[in-house]
C-alpha cells in the first residue's frame, strides 16, 4: 500500500519516497534495489549526492517498471544558470539512465547568486515545457527566497523540500508554501539530522524523544514510524533514508495505523525552532564543487 499527493500541476506523486542522502554509492544500488522490491515507488536523490548512477543501477536491478517508479533529483549550485542547468539535466538523465526525470528541484536558493539561481529555475520552466521533466521545484527555500524567486519566474514550484521534523517542523516556511500551492517535502522527516556523525554539538536526538516513545508504545510501532505517520497525516511528503533493509522496510510500514489530533499536538509542540542543517542564506565553499558529467 501507498499514499499518493497530487502536485499543482496535476501529476501524482508518492507521498513517501525513499532518500539516499549521505548513501555511498557502493550501497545505494542494493538500498534502491531492496526499497523498490518493499514497495517504494519514490526515489530522491541529488546531483550532489554523487549516488545518481547507482540509483538508476538499483532502479534496474529491482525488474520495477521504469514508468511506475517516481524519480526526484537536484541541480547543485555550481550547475546553476541557464544552459547550465539545461545541461545538469543531461548529465542526470545521463547518471540515472533515464529519458525523462519526474521532479527535477533546485538543490538551495544560494543567495549569493542568485541572478543564477533564478536562471537556473527559467532553465527548469523550459525542460517542463519541453517535456523532459514532470514537474519542477525548490529545496531549502525560505519565505523570502520563495517571494523573490516568484517575482522573477512563471511557474509555481510544485515541491520545496526543506528540513522538516518534530524538532523542527519550520510552521513559517509550511505556511508560505501552502499560501502559494507549493507541497512541503520533508528532508530529514524522522531527525537523522539530529544524531548525523559531524554535523555539531549539543544535539539532541529526536528519535529518543519519550513523548514520541510514548506515541510508539500504544501502537506498538516505532519512533521513526510515528514520526513519518505524522508527517504524511499532516499532507507532507516525506523522504526517509536508510541502506539497512530492515530499517527501509520498518520505514514504509506506517499506513496501517493513524495518529490521534491529540497525539498530532503532542508531537506539533515538540518544535524547538532550532535548524539543524546549514542555513539556507548562508554561503557555503561546497556550493562551487564540480558535478561530473554523466
Amino acid at each position: 500500500m501507498t499514499q499518493e499527493l497530487t502536485l499543482n500541476n496535476g501529476v501524482r506523486m508518492p507521498a513517501l519516497g525513499f532518500g539516499v542522502f549521505q548513501s555511498p554509492p557502493e550501497e545505494t544500488a542494493a538500498a534502491v534495489d531492496t526499497a523498490l522490491r518493499v514497495g517504494y515507488r519514490h526515489i530522491d536523490t541529488a546531483a550532489a549526492y554523487n549516488n545518481e548512477r547507482q540509483v538508476g543501477e538499483g532502479l534496474r536491478r529491482s525488474g520495477v517498471d521504469r514508468d511506475e517508479v517516481f524519480i526526484e533529483t537536484k541541480v547543485w549550485v555550481s550547475d546553476y544558470g541557464y544552459d547550465e542547468t539545461l545541461h545538469a539535466f543531461e548529465k542526470a538523465a545521463g547518471k540515472l539512465g533515464v529519458d525523462r526525470i519526474d521532479l527535477l528541484i533546485l538543490h538551495q536558493p544560494a543567495t549569493d547568486r542568485f541572478d543564477r539561481t533564478v536562471a537556473a529555475y527559467r532553465a527548469l520552466e523550459k525542460l517542463l515545457a519541453d517535456g523532459n521533466v514532470r514537474a519542477i521545484g525548490v529545496s531549502n527555500f525560505m519565505r523570502h527566497h520563495l517571494s523573490s524567486l516568484l517575482d522573477r519566474t512563471e511557474v509555481v514550484p510544485a515541491v520545496n523540500q526543506i528540513e522538516l521534523h518534530p524538532y523542527f517542523s519550520q510552521p513559517d516556511v509550511q505556511k508560505a508554501d501552502a499560501e502559494h500551492g507549493i507541497l512541503t517535502q520533508a528532508w530529514s522527516p524522522i531527525g537523522g539530522i539530529t544524531f548525523y556523525p559531524g554535523w555539531g554539538e549539543d544535539r539532541r536526538n529526536v528519535l529518543e524523544d519519550p513523548a514520541i516513545a510514548g506515541i510508539a508504545a500504544a501502537h506498538g510501532k516505532t519512533a521513526a514510524q510515528v514520526m513519518l505517520r505524522w508527517q504524511l497525516q499532516e499532507g507532507r511528503s516525506a523522504i526517509p533514508k536508510s541502506t539497512n533493509p530492515g530499517r527501509i522496510a520498518e520505514n514504509f510500514d506506517v499506513f496501517d495505523f493513524e495518529l490521534t489530533p491529540a497525539e498530532m499536538s503532542t508531537i506539533d509542540a515538540l518544535d524547538t525552532g532550532r535548524r539543524n542543517g546549514p542555513d539556507p542564506d548562508e554561503a557555503r565553499d561546497v556550493f562551487d564543487r564540480v558535478i561530473p558529467e554523466a
